[in-house]
């Protein structure tokens, strides 16, 4: 199942890390990105921005236990997680299709 969880910026490492070791190696984290390209002071400035802010999708198949989702309270760098998503998978799984289908081949949207 997907869930969405918002994250704290400064923290995303050890969350990653977190998630990989509390879930394993089947758990899947997808964040779409964006690249905005802008002047300032005669200078092109490049950056790279999460679509959705501090926000992401993570999957898991022990996700529909809610024993395991309770465990993501207890994370490091997770502020909370969003409730309802078990009612939503069918958008989710819509929406990030859309946004792979979208990327080039650096894994951002275009």
């Amino acid at each position: 199942m997907w869930t969405i969880i918002k994250f704290e910026k400064n923290k995303i490492n050890s969350l990653l890390s977190d998630l990989q070791i509390k879930f394993g190696k089947d758990c899947k984290i997808y964040r779409p990105k964006i690249f905005q390209e802008k002047f300032k002071k005669n200078r092109l400035i490049k950056r790279e921005h999460d679509l959705l802010g501090d926000y992401l999708f993570c999957f898991d198949k022990t996700f529909s236990n809610e024993n395991s989702i309770k465990r993501l309270n207890y994370t490091r760098g997770v502020k909370y997680y969003l409730n309802g998503f078990k009612s939503s998978q069918n958008e989710i799984f819509k929406f990030i299709e859309y946004c792979k289908s979208k990327e080039n081949p650096k894994g951002i949207i275009t």
